[in-house]
């Protein structure tokens, strides 16, 4: 693995050399979730070693990469649209057009791609992300397109560069792939079975960000609390520090100095052991914000997508996790419209919605995703019906967030200040441990710190505040 990475590292150099003098330009654009963020940084990463400079005016791209994601149908209709609009710039300027990520490890896909499309470049699947400086070297020496997909497990390979988005957050990823085989979702199709990352990499990882001054680092992977459960890893004697599951190595790197927030994302509820249940509770880097994905709050439902756990276990996991982690807070998934959804099936999913009460619900209307067992059950749920429940449950959810806005009024609240707002360039703006934006009036050197901010206000989406004379 070392081998092939000194091997792209060449590549990156022979790149560079084409480069020389023509300041070339690159452009990236993800869909998906935050490991593909992730990789897309990396992807950056490489990209900006060989001597591209990002843009992002696709008119004058030399380099367009599409990173894509194929949990939803309408990241298919982004993607295609946007190849569509590189086809003129491709005839003028000669740009090299690469897609890569989960959506090219579907055959259909790239079929239809390479019909529909034939003018792009590259295509690369989410085992070989780490080839993208061969594949471009092998564009730019012989014009030749380039499909680099394979279906078997891909390996984990330390040592790629990354280029960060952020200078005071950065994710981590600790492991890839997933076993659960829920029968919604594609991906353990396109992303293959899980394979941990060696915790001597991870922590060193953090270690660099933390030198960097980075304050909050998010932990990925598709399903991060199963990190480190194989046999197979311990008894191949592959333990650092005693580090054997998901819990010990968050303890660990609670001890890192200079990080100062710790999350994590997406973990599984049938994996949320008591030890990992204890080692957020002692840890005090761990924000007490935690995701817990439901999907359904119907047992019937929940069978159905292979989820392995009912609504009565969930809800006693959630009971426990309150009354071990001080200050906890929850926030969720939910499919609204699976195959074979029935009224009452939804009214459970609402009442778990009403009794946990969660900080923030990711609401998703199901679209079938062909390659899953769910692509193929009868019982389909009409698109009218579908809309009809989401619109409930987003009715449901913002009345809650409303109620739970309110608790925060008055509190003095630790916010890790991210910049100035988007909306009001007189204001900054930052997160609580909760994950909740505040916006408030301060000063420009306060970025990138953690400090202290008294609620005065909620509104819906965001709270308002006052900087704390403690800061001063």
């Amino acid at each position: 693995m070392k081998a092939e990475i000194e091997k792209q590292k060449e590549y990156i150099q022979q790149v560079k050399d084409i480069n020389k003098n023509k300041k070339p330009k690159y452009i990236i654009q993800t869909f998906g979730c935050q490991l593909n963020e992730n990789d897309s940084e990396k992807l950056s990463g490489m990209v900006e070693e060989m001597g591209y400079k990002r843009t992002e005016d696709a008119k004058e791209a030399d380099l367009a990469i599409f990173n894509t994601c194929c949990v939803r149908e309408n990241a298919e209709d982004k993607l295609f649209g946007k190849i569509g609009e590189l086809k003129k710039v491709r005839e003028t300027r000669g740009t090299i057009i690469a897609i890569g990520g989960c959506m090219m490890q579907e055959k259909h896909m790239t079929d239809k791609i390479q019909e529909s499309y034939p003018y792009v470049d590259i295509i690369f699947g989410t085992h070989t992300l780490h080839k993208i400086p061969e594949n471009i070297h092998k564009i730019l020496e012989k014009r030749k397109k380039v499909k680099d997909v394979i279906d078997i497990d891909g390996e984990v390979y330390e040592g790629i560069p990354i280029k960060r988005e952020n200078n005071i957050k950065a994710s981590v990823t600790i492991m890839y792939g997933c076993n659960n085989f829920c029968s919604y979702c594609i991906v353990p199709y396109v992303r293959g079975r899980e394979r941990s990352r060696h915790p001597k990499d991870i922590l060193e990882e953090v270690e660099e960000l933390a030198k960097g001054g980075y304050k909050e680092i998010t932990l990925l992977g598709q399903n991060v609390n199963s990190y480190l459960v194989s046999e197979n890893w311990k008894e191949a004697g592959k333990q650092y520090k005693g580090i054997n599951s998901f819990a010990t190595l968050l303890k660990e790197i609670n001890k890192i100095q200079g990080i100062e927030r710790i999350r994590f994302v997406s973990p599984h509820p049938k994996d949320f052991t008591d030890d990992v249940i204890e080692a957020i509770a002692e840890s005090d880097k761990v924000c007490k914000l935690i995701h817990l994905p439901l999907q359904s709050g119907s047992t019937n439902m929940l069978k159905i997508m292979n989820r392995k756990y009912s609504k009565e276990s969930y809800l006693e996991l959630v009971t426990k996790m309150k009354s071990k982690i001080k200050n906890l807070t929850l926030s969720t998934d939910i499919i609204v419209g699976f195959a074979g959804e029935t009224e009452e099936d939804f009214e459970d999913t609402l009442d778990i919605v009403r009794k946990v009460g969660f900080e923030q619900v990711y609401m998703f209307i199901y679209s079938i995703r062909e390659g899953t067992p769910g692509a193929k059950m009868e019982n389909q749920i009409p698109e009218e019906i579908k809309h009809k429940r989401f619109n409930r449950l987003k009715e449901l959810v913002e009345s809650q967030i409303e109620q739970n806005n309110k608790k925060y009024i008055g509190t003095i609240q630790k916010v890790l200040v991210e910049g100035i707002s988007k909306n009001n360039e007189k204001m900054l703006t930052g997160r609580t441990d909760s994950n909740k934006v505040v916006i408030f009036e301060g000063n420009k050197q306060d970025i990138n710190k953690i400090i202290q901010i008294k609620i005065v206000s909620e509104h819906m989406w965001y709270l308002k505040g006052e900087i704390e004379d403690v800061n001063r």
